[in-house]
């Protein structure tokens, strides 16, 4: 009897040994005379446990971890391709209270199915969104997604039907569609799972866009950190191509899309929308002006749909289950689940996807199990190096867009990176400067100057150096950033800076004489 076994590929089991796992398994198999048939998926998420070894028995699939190479031949004698007891088994992964409260919709495949494997995506779900589409026509798609209330998931959380609305109004002529992909922030890392462990997700998002908007070409800017997700996405373009998914007769409808990838070189700025649309075009990353904005003229002058990864690879949900479905998920303005991804000091780093509405100290807690030091968690960064830090007195607000934003910070990516009572504040605001004046582009004086300027006063206050003065410069630095910077970079580098100073004041205070 042949028994499957799951080893993932994903990017972080890799790091930690998989392919070594992989290779071993079937060695020792063989040796043993056992029949194993070795299946790659992407991460379920649990990073603490990677990598995690799945095989499918009677009870499900059993899962093991975290394993090591070195563990292989033991849990093969022990039983492994039975499910046997053993110190690592996990028992049904699909139980586990960590994985089963949560609300899974744009990571239902994610760890498992075969990302490469067209038949498993499909037998998941996979392209019944695209036919709906297909068959509801473009207005209505656009209406579905409006009514679903997904916001986009990259940072600023505007509506996505509304963005695709104002492109479908547009003038008729070339259009585009183009995906996000340069996920840069600190603590982040839910785009690279979803292009690692369920690539067809994304292409179905953009496909659905294309329809939707009357574009007949998209591109992923792909940051060229990741080049697993690199040859992943390119091989299941190819597949989605060869299945009549993508090319000149979409599933036989008579739309035409296809896709194309470009990689980015590593500038943060790109991760900006106009300055992404600059890199694509060839040209130094640089924010462009606005208006226009670029669903009126993006990329190439021609209205232009900007998503990320999670906006785009929800899509398919929106439509295969229906804008109502989707809208029951989440609270207040704040519709449908989010992928929120632990890191830093933490015990059980990994992606949680949840309705809008956990909140900070149950993310870190209940799905964190708090810090990995056993200490206190002092601060929770959310949103990236440009996110607000949050006391632990504000650790009961809800994960969601106005909540959020109504004590002075903001969602983001959904990046959350934990911090134990022994982080220095003011260093921590100061990295936040120097981030920005590293990955500035330059165009704007507020941010260009205004960040080197904070970063120096910062590490003067740190030094000693006229504390009290250095204070001063470094809030009117932080208002001026705010009010006139011309994106998203220069205007939110002060926030973990305010809030460092709002909320740790004495890691700041103690540089001053006789505080």
């Amino acid at each position: 009897m042949t028994v499957t076994v799951w080893v993932p590929r994903d990017a972080g089991a890799l790091a930690l040994g998989a392919e070594a796992i992989a290779r071993e398994l079937l060695s020792a198999a063989r040796a043993s005379g056992a029949a194993i048939r070795l299946r790659r998926n992407g991460s379920r998420g649990l990073y603490w446990l990677e990598p995690l070894v799945e095989v499918e028995c009677a009870a499900g699939r059993i899962a093991y971890g975290p394993v090591t190479e070195r563990d292989v031949p033991e849990l093969l004698e022990k039983g492994l391709l039975r499910g046997d007891a053993h110190p690592l088994r996990l028992g049904n992964i699909e139980e586990l209270p960590w994985l089963a409260s949560q609300q899974r919709l744009t990571f239902a495949r994610v760890g498992r199915i075969d990302p490469l494997d067209l038949d498993d995506y499909r037998a998941h779900g996979g392209y019944r969104g695209l036919l709906r589409a297909l068959e509801i026509g473009s207005a209505a798609t656009v209406v579905e997604v409006v009514d679903s209330g997904l916001r986009g998931r990259g940072g600023a959380a505007f509506p996505t039907g509304i963005k695709w609305q104002t492109v479908l109004k547009q003038p008729p002529g070339q259009r585009y569609i183009t995906c996000n992909a340069d996920e840069g922030d600190s603590g982040t890392f839910s785009d690279r799972m979803l292009m690692e462990g369920d690539p067809f997700s994304v292409i179905e998002g953009m496909t659905i866009a294309g329809i939707a908007v009357s574009a007949t070409c998209g591109y992923i800017y792909l940051r060229i950190e990741y080049p697993h997700a690199f040859r992943i996405m390119s091989a299941a373009i190819a597949a989605a191509r060869q299945a009549g998914y993508l090319g000149n007769d979409v599933c036989g409808s008579g739309h035409a899309f296809d896709i194309e990838i470009r990689l980015g070189a590593g500038a943060y700025i790109c991760g900006e929308e106009t300055s992404m649309l600059e890199s694509i075009e060839g040209r130094r990353g640089e924010i462009r002006v606005r208006p226009p904005l670029p669903a009126e003229k993006g990329l190439f002058g021609a209205p232009t749909v900007v998503n990320n990864v999670v906006t785009l690879a929800t899509v398919p949900v929106v439509l295969a289950s229906g804008a109502a479905a989707y809208r029951d998920f989440g609270q207040a303005r704040s519709r449908g689940t989010l992928p929120l991804q632990l890191a830093g000091n933490v015990r059980r780093g990994g992606l949680v996807e949840r309705a809008f509405g956990l909140t900070v100290r149950e993310l870190l807690y209940d799905y964190g199990g708090g810090s990995a030091s056993g200490r206190p968690i002092r601060a929770a960064q959310i949103g990236g190096p440009l996110g607000a830090y949050l006391p632990a007195s504000q650790f009961d607000t809800p994960l969601e867009y106005e909540a959020l934003a109504a004590i002075g910070a903001m969602l983001g990516h959904g990046g959350v990176v934990v911090f134990d009572d022994t982080v220095d504040m003011l260093e921590m605001a100061k990295y936040a400067m120097e981030f920005c004046a590293h990955e500035s582009c330059g165009k704007c004086t507020p941010c260009r100057i205004g960040s080197v300027r904070g970063a120096e006063a910062l590490g003067n206050i740190a030094r000693g150096i006229n504390p009290e003065g250095n204070l001063v410069l470094v809030e009117e630095l932080c208002d001026t950033m705010v009010q006139a910077s011309l994106c998203g970079l220069g205007g939110m580098a002060p926030f973990p800076v305010q809030s460092a100073l709002k909320h740790f004041s004495e890691d700041f205070r103690k540089r001053v004489p006789g505080s």
